[in-house]
């Protein structure tokens, strides 16, 4: 008896299709000339296979991205723990800086920046599903190291992430400097002498 095609592995594909095809339009023409119909082209399906899961242009390069991140982290976000603070700062800061710096991240981050400047319901989902967990397990980390004495028990973890990342973040938004291991290195050294404890 012949087999009948599997419409969730088939639509399975068509989904891959269309975040691969987001990803690699927005790095060879720039986000402002991709179009939902350009999309659909790369990827083989119609408009209305886009329109089915995504709202906006902007909702695929985020899911594009999301992708792109998930594969890259397998699914894991806890940072390591090896007991060594500054060691595993290290390790997470380089992976960072070398991960804003690769162009087949760095276009998709650009773009998805730019819609989420413009787009609150973009920007509230980019919180929830991407930034609050990613957050979340830096400051399990953080708190590991509050246990340990590393780092001061009274310390803001909230802002204390973005003393770590916010000058990284801005480097790369403005390009005002190469995004460099020693670089990265020093991030975490300044971070760990305003953390110290007393």
């Amino acid at each position: 008896m012949p087999k009948h095609p599997d419409p969730a592995r088939r639509n399975e594909r068509s989904r891959q299709a269309i975040l691969e095809a987001a990803r690699e339009l927005v790095s060879e023409v720039g986000y402002a000339k991709v179009s939902i119909e350009a999309i659909a082209a790369r990827a083989g399906v119609g408009k209305q296979t886009i329109y089915r899961w995504w709202r906006s242009k902007g909702a695929v390069v985020f899911d594009a991205f999301l992708a792109l991140s998930e594969a890259g982290a397998d699914g894991d976000m806890a940072l390591p723990d090896t007991g060594d603070l500054e060691a595993d700062l290290k390790l997470v800061m380089r992976a960072t800086a070398a991960e804003f710096a690769d162009p087949a991240f760095e276009a998709p981050i650009r773009a998805l920046n730019t819609e989420i400047i413009n787009d609150p319901d973009l920007a509230a989902q980019y919180r929830e599903r991407l930034a609050a967990p990613v957050d979340e397990a830096k400051k399990a980390r953080l708190r590991s190291a509050q246990r340990a004495g590393q780092i001061a028990a009274d310390a803001d973890l909230d802002l204390a992430l973005e003393i770590l990342y916010a000058p990284l973040y801005q480097r790369w938004l403005h390009r005002s400097g190469p995004l460099t291991p020693e670089y990265a290195d020093a991030l975490v050294d300044l971070f760990l002498k305003a953390l110290r404890p007393i």
